[in-house]
This record gives structure tokens, C-alpha cells and sequence, in this order.
């Protein structure tokens, strides 16, 4: 396996844990404790990412190596490699948890390829740490397929998000709780290896500022615009460069969220903690996928008494969120109206992007804004229909999308909706008749619209397949190829992710991976919503 070149800045310019082990604490005044991960009995590689691996310098003879698997799999450590767990905190259901950190996950270093990019490589499920609080800090073969399929789909999707290199089985037994009623039961383990230009989250500033450790934060911060940031760094008066960081930090979760609305990603555990300061999407737990469309549907059996992280709550979320980070980082900045205005950035760049996403998923080459929002005229207008229509028919988002671009709706028809648009988006053929009416309606209109564009229709169809994805990682689809891997078979998984390495392209032969949810899937553990155990 070919040599990586490391340069840890974190560990090198940040304050560490004086003290060593791995013992659980409350670690003051650092922003790492220094932790090797726990070696495991017969790591093996079951899956990777050609393109990750590619990004370090790395071919497939050398992923092939057991000496590959060793290291990802936390046995041992190549020359250079500085492991440590991070420390932070986080709001966690909208209260404040106080230090969590990485209970489970272990940054081996920061590697630098020969193009220059700074990639950290952190294994999830490593072992434990200072921060494992009551667990054991490893994690379940069904969890880590979830994180490494997931991970990869959204990068080929478009979704800014960490990636994932590879997928190891530890050949040890992990015992999970799966439904988090009082029947654990032993699980195969494994272990990912997450890849990022930086895994700092909301957390990390959070816990400082808690803690009146005012110092510590203003030298995190700055550390963080020299490292992840250096466009802003160039600013010499230290007030205005931070308060571009934090607009910059506003800017990027704005344009994120749009993405995660845009496919139909729900996040399902955004916590202060799982929030990246680089605006990428970050811990991969009990997500899901809009199937039929519902913005009130939530992923998380945690979250389903109060739904605060439901598909259609999330830019508020993210907006609370960033009231957090706001929160913490006032200490160092001292104004209140710089960050303020740029929470009110926030909102109306996100608002900007998500209509410009919707409008192109619909075809559109600009978008129509009414005089009012609920101006029948303006495209808002025929979005927030649409929106209602998907609901109330219990129509699956994805599907839909794809076929109304393949709807010629150069001239309206009155016909449209019962020959352009198959019983194949809709989950209940009682809901497709109940809303006939308006959706045929709806298609009128929408006709109209893209008749005043003017674009050919094969024009029109070709730049939505572009947006509209046909393939995207829903549960039922990734619980196959668990069910499959916990019995010995890797074929599922590796058809899987190969298809979502192309989601916006027809693939023949793999219909299948582009059906809606099926029936027996509706309420199946781990095909619908799923817990935080892993």
C-alpha cells in the first residue's frame, strides 16, 4: 500500500487532553484527547469508493491490500498518522447536552494529496473514547452500509456532504438495541472510514463558549479560518474577518439545505453536533428519503412524538441551529448586527436557491415571482400547488419528477393526466383518483409555463433528468443489501452502490433500484423509519 503524506495542523496548532487513556471525562480546556483506535479481531474489506480513494493517491491494488485493511479497519497506523477524538458539544432536540464529542469515531490525520487538498480520514466505530460516555464507541455492519451507501449518493447527487473511503468488517459482535425496547441482541461490526476537508461542527464552538472558555474559542475560530477557510483569511482587521466566516458558514448551510429539499433528504438528528461548519452534510444516522411526499414525515422513531426534524422543517431548523453558533461565537466577535443581518442572509439565500433548485426540477429556465407569494400567477404559486397535489395523492417525489419530464406538454391536453402520468408514482390508487381533478388542472397550467419558455421538448426533458435523479439510496433499497451482507452476501451492496454512482442516468437492466417504496416495505424495520442504534 503506498505511503500517505500527513500534515495534522489540528493536533499541531490546538490544545490537547493533558490527560491520556481512554477512560471517560470531562476533558476542559482542549480541543482533542489523543486516542489510538482499538484493534478488532479479522478486519476484512467488504466495500470502497473508487473515486475517494482516488482523491488520496490510492488504487485498487493497494484497497486490496490486507494491510489496507488493518489500518481502516483500526488494527494499525500508518507513518504520520496522529489519531485523536474530538471534543464538543450540542443542542440536541433543542436542548443543550453538553459535552458529547467523538464518542465513536477516531480522526487517524489529515493526509494532503498530490493536488494539494487536505483530506481527513476519521474511522467511525473505531472503539472508545473519552466521549463514549456509557458505550462501547464501535458500530453495526447495518449502520455503517447506511452511512458509507448514503455517503457516496449524495456526493454523485450533487449534495455537498463528508464521503466515505471504505467499509470493514471487524469480525467481532457488537449487541444493539435496535428498536430501543429492552431486546438488544448481538450484531456483526464494522467500521467506515469518513473523508473531509474538516469535521468541525457547531459543537465544537458550542462547548467553549459554555464553558466561559473564551480564549480556547477565539483561538478555535481563527484556527478555522486560517485551515478551512483561507479565502476570508486574507482580512486583516480580525472582527470583520470573522464575521465573514460567519456569513460564509450561513451561506453554505443556506445552499446545503436547498440540496437536502431538492432530492428529498431528510436528516433525521440535526443536532448542533451533526451540524459541519463547512456546510457539508455529516452523520449519516437514521436518515431517509421522501418517497411519497410528505413534509411532515420524519425518519427517526426518537423524533416521531414531535417531529422537529421532519422533511419540511429543516431550513428552519438549520436557521436555529445557526442561532446557536451565533450564540457561541458572540463572546469573541462582541456585535450583535453583523450576526443577526447574516441569519437574515441565511433565510433569504436559502429561499433564493430552493426556488431556483424547484424551478429547475419543474424545467423552467428562470423563476416567475408573483406580486404577492400567493400570487396564482407567479411560479411560487404553481410550486406550493404542486406541493399540495404530491400530498394529498400520496405521490412518490422522486417518480414524479423523472416522468413529468417526460411529459410533452408542449400543447395542454385535457387527456394529460390519465395518459402521461402511470399509477407507478402513486402508493394508493384511491388518492390517485381523489385528486384527478386538480392535478389535471395543475398540468394545464404548468403546460402554459413551459410553452412561454419556449424549449424544445427534448431540450426541456434532457435538462431536468439532470436535476431529478432516478436512482437515490431510500431504506428499503439499502435494507436489502443489509439483510444480504449480515447473511454473507455482498453482491446486493455492491449493485447498489454501483447504481447510485450514476443517479441521474438511465440504466438498463436495474429498474428495480428506480421502483417506489413496495407495499410490504411500508412499515418493515429499517424501511421506513429506524432508530439511533447503531
Amino acid at each position: 500500500m503506498k505511503e500517505l503524506r500527513f500534515d495534522n495542523l489540528f493536533v499541531r496548532e490546538l490544545p490537547a487532553d493533558p490527560v491520556l487513556g481512554r477512560h471517560v471525562r470531562q476533558v476542559h480546556g482542549a480541543c482533542y484527547s489523543r486516542v489510538e483506535p482499538t484493534p478488532v479481531r479479522a478486519p476484512a474489506l467488504l466495500a470502497w469508493s473508487p473515486e475517494v480513494a482516488a482523491l488520496l493517491g490510492l488504487d485498487e491494488a493497494d484497497v486490496r491490500s490486507q494491510q489496507f485493511a488493518e489500518v481502516f479497519g483500526g488494527n494499525a497506523l500508518l507513518p504520520g498518522m496522529e489519531p485523536y477524538a474530538a471534543c464538543y458539544g450540542g443542542h440536541q432536540f433543542g436542548n443543550w447536552a453538553g459535552q458529547l464529542g467523538d464518542g465513536r469515531a477516531i480522526t487517524l490525520g489529515e493526509a494532503i494529496n498530490l493536488q494539494g487538498q487536505r483530506w481527513e480520514l476519521q474511522l467511525k466505530g473505531a472503539g472508545p473514547t473519552p466521549y463514549s460516555r456509557r458505550a462501547d464507541g464501535r458500530a453495526v455492519l447495518r449502520s455503517s452500509i447506511r452511512e458509507f451507501l448514503c455517503s457516496e449518493a449524495m456526493h454523485h447527487l450533487g449534495v455537498p456532504t463528508t464521503r466515505a473511503l471504505s467499509l470493514v468488517a471487524t469480525g467481532e459482535q457488537v449487541v444493539r438495541d435496535m428498536f430501543y425496547d429492552g431486546h438488544p441482541r448481538p450484531e456483526p461490526g464494522a467500521v467506515v472510514c469518513r473523508v473531509a476537508p474538516s469535521f468541525i461542527r457547531f459543537g465544537n464552538f458550542e462547548i467553549f463558549a459554555s464553558r466561559g472558555e473564551e480564549p480556547l474559542l477565539e483561538r478555535l475560530i481563527d484556527f478555522t479560518i486560517a485551515r478551512d477557510f483561507p479565502a476570508l483569511a486574507a482580512e486583516r482587521d480580525p472582527v470583520a474577518r470573522r464575521v465573514a466566516w460567519f456569513e460564509e458558514v450561513c451561506r453554505r448551510t443556506a445552499v446545503l439545505l436547498a440540496h437536502w429539499m431538492r432530492v428529498g433528504f431528510v436528516h433525521g438528528v440535526m443536532n448542533t453536533d451533526n451540524m459541519s461548519i463547512l456546510g457539508l452534510t455529516i452523520d449519516y444516522g437514521p436518515y431517509g428519503w421522501i418517497d411519497d411526499f410528505d413534509p411532515e414525515w420524519t425518519p427517526n422513531t426518537t423524533d416521531a412524538a414531535g417531529r422537529r426534524y421532519r422533511f419540511g422543517h429543516q431550513p428552519r431548523i438549520a436557521q436555529w441551529n445557526l442561532w446557536q453558533l451565533a450564540n457561541a461565537v458572540y463572546p469573541v466577535l462582541q456585535q450583535v448586527e453583523p450576526l443577526e443581518r447574516a441569519l437574515v442572509g441565511y433565510a433569504e439565500l436559502h429561499e433564493a436557491e430552493y426556488r431556483r433548485m424547484m424551478g429547475a426540477k419543474l424545467g423552467l429556465a428562470s423563476w416567475r415571482a408573483g406580486a404577492t407569494d400567493d400570487d396564482t400567477h407567479g411560479d411560487g404559486y404553481l410550486l406550493d400547488e404542486l406541493h399540495r397535489i404530491l400530498q394529498a395523492g400520496e405521490m412518490d417525489m422522486t417518480l414524479f419528477f423523472r416522468r413529468l419530464a417526460d411529459l410533452d406538454v408542449a400543447e395542454p391536453d385535457p387527456v394529460l393526466f390519465e395518459t402521461g402520468l402511470d399509477a407507478g408514482v402513486f402508493y394508493a390508487e384511491a388518492r390517485r383518483a381523489a385528486v384527478a381533478r386538480d392535478f389535471a388542472a395543475w398540468l394545464r397550467r404548468y403546460a402554459v409555463r413551459v410553452a412561454e419558455e419556449g424549449v424544445p421538448v427534448e431540450a426541456r426533458r434532457a435538462r431536468m433528468n439532470a436535476v431529478n435523479p432516478l436512482y437515490v439510496p431510500r431504506n428499503y433499497l439499502a435494507q436489502q443489501a443489509i439483510d444480504a451482507a449480515e447473511q454473507g452476501d455482498l453482491g446486493e451492496l455492491e449493485t447498489l452502490f454501483d447504481v447510485l454512482r450514476k443517479p441521474y442516468e438511465a440504466q438498463p437492466g436495474r429498474e428495480r433500484f428506480a421502483a417506489k417504496r413496495p407495499d410490504w416495505a411500508r412499515d418493515k424495520a429499517g424501511c421506513s423509519m429506524l432508530s439511533c442504534s447503531s
